[in-house]
């Protein structure tokens, strides 16, 4: 070993001098050397008189920390940098004690709530994504959510709370991303997904009690409509029909862009529809508030997923109904106007989307200001610019199978041979994994197999197609039980990392870029 970059690394180490670019540079290589592996050079960082570093060696990646003594709250082997000084060298491998080892020691890792500015979830189905994400953020203007997955994609990928914090945790950490990230447990139904997602380490629970809304009120005949409110969880929403109608039959609802006001039937609609969700939504806020104790974090309702738009009267007494029963939120989404469907742009009359956004945002403004959440948002390019323009910081743009489209053109072009598996799989799993998601796609065969190459991402189609099969594709089994494509597609995304990050920095940038300006 060079003495005098070990003399350097003592000084470095005596000093705790933080790292300038310039400094990354002249470590990265020498370090590669000592550690026996390729170092990322944005992960070079001092911290608490160490120096710890991310290096990939062969197909794995491995954290290197130098220190004088070394690290005990790292799991590592550990051995003496000849040169004269007394400096020793960790390698530890990425799992879940060092997961929580490089937590306690660079709180930057560590997920935070996200607070009133505009924000992007960005989903990883692969646990490979995070780090062209960062690139993707770095160059633009909102507050990052790198762990973001649903409890339908974590059983769909087997994967884990705990593992998807941990893919986001290493990525953040290899692309030296200081600048704060949430973590989204999303789409949460069930006492028992927000306990899992709360132990490991989850900063934001989107709770989604699309169950319990009942699209069938927008029609109902006036005397069904009665049943419906009498039956209501009257205890559980801690009031009664009467205090209710008390509360909004001729209140005036009024904004700087509206005035309207609840008569009967409105009032019922609205509270037939959404009284269950909300009574729901309570429910499982007051169960997370008791397990985090006085953790912080952020709460969301999601009503997207629902087979008829959301009113603004609708919007306005969920609001009022959470409020009233003491639940803080940080977002909500209701089921805007219009198609929000997975991987293509907004379906739908635009002037009429842009005018009931609008008054959706007045009645975000009207309580302590909430956000506005985007879901199914990838992709929707045509609206982003009024959305930025109207909304400013109370906007949360919700993304995540766009990032698992990308890598799909990744293989497309390093392993074509893969990609027309998966392809061909995807098309025959297609019509029993569209059920639970809103989409229209129609693919079929191709009749040119000339024309499968990673072009066919972005057609309207076929993009669906891939987008929503995700988890079939990845948890495919041959007869003796070992993965049909997602080894051999990991293996491919490792092997051209730099192509992934690429990619998606590229493509999630053209996300953000509309949002830069406001």
């Amino acid at each position: 070993m060079d003495s005098t970059f070990v003399i350097q690394l003592s000084e470095l180490l005596r000093t705790n001098t933080a790292l300038l670019e310039v400094d990354k540079t002249k470590f990265a290589r020498p370090c590669s050397q000592l550690a026996d592996m390729e170092v990322y050079e944005n992960s070079l960082v001092v911290k608490s008189n160490a120096l710890l570093f991310l290096g990939r060696r062969d197909k794995e990646k491995l954290l290197g920390i130098i220190s004088k003594n070394g690290i005990a709250d790292f799991d590592s082997s550990l051995k003496q940098i000849a040169g004269g000084q007394p400096i020793q060298l960790q390698i530890c491998p990425i799992n879940p004690t060092n997961t929580m080892a490089l937590q306690k020691t660079l709180v930057y890792t560590l997920p935070a709530v996200v607070g009133l500015k505009k924000s992007v979830g960005l989903g990883d189905r692969l646990g490979l994504a995070t780090p062209g994400h960062v690139r993707a953020v770095r160059q633009h203007k909102m507050f990052p959510i790198f762990a973001q997955q649903s409890i339908r994609e974590m059983q769909r990928t087997n994967r884990t709370p705990a593992q998807v914090i941990q893919d986001a945790v290493w990525g953040v950490f290899q692309e030296g991303w200081q600048g704060g990230f949430g973590a989204d447990a999303d789409h949460l139904k069930t006492t028992e997904d927000i306990d899992r997602c709360a132990e490991a380490g989850f900063t934001f629970y989107t709770i989604d009690p699309s169950d319990y809304v009942d699209d069938a009120a927008d029609t109902d005949e006036h005397e069904v409509l009665q049943k419906k409110v009498a039956s209501l969880p009257w205890d559980a929403l801690q009031t009664s029909l009467v205090e209710t109608e008390k509360k909004y039959l001729n209140q005036v609802v009024k904004t700087e862009y509206f005035e309207t006001e609840f008569n009967k039937e409105t009032l019922f609609r609205a509270a037939a529809k959404y009284g269950r969700a909300i009574a729901h939504t309570a429910g499982l806020f007051r169960h997370l508030k008791s397990k985090l104790d006085d953790k912080p974090f952020e709460l969301e309702m999601s009503v997207d997923e629902t087979g008829t738009p959301t009113s603004i009267l609708e919007h306005f007494f969920i609001a009022s109904q959470l409020q009233r029963l003491d639940v803080e939120w940080a977002s909500l989404a209701p089921r805007f106007s219009g198609k929000f469907e997975k991987g293509v742009d907004f379906i739908g009359e635009q002037e009429q989307f842009e005018a009931t956004f609008t008054q959706h945002l007045s009645i975000a403004k009207l309580f302590e200001p909430y956000k506005l959440s985007l879901h199914s948002g990838s992709d929707k390019f045509s609206i982003y610019p009024f959305i930025a323009r109207q909304a400013g910081d109370l906007i949360h743009l919700k993304t995540a199978g766009t990032s698992y489209l990308e890598a799909l053109r990744v293989v497309a072009e390093h392993d074509p041979d893969l990609f027309s598996e998966i392809f061909a799989y995807a098309l025959e799993s297609y019509p029993n994994d569209r059920i639970s998601y809103h989409v229209s796609a129609q693919p079929t065969q191709l009749e040119d197999q000339q024309s499968l190459n990673s072009d066919i991402v972005d057609q309207f189609d076929y993009r669906q197609m891939l987008h929503v099969t995700f988890g079939s594709v990845l948890t495919a089994r041959r007869a003796d039980g070992s993965t049909r494509f997602f080894t051999r597609l990991l293996k491919t995304l490792r092997n051209h990392e730099e192509s992934y990050a690429q990619a998606l920095e590229l493509h999630i940038g053209k996300h953000l870029t509309p949002f830069d300006e406001y």
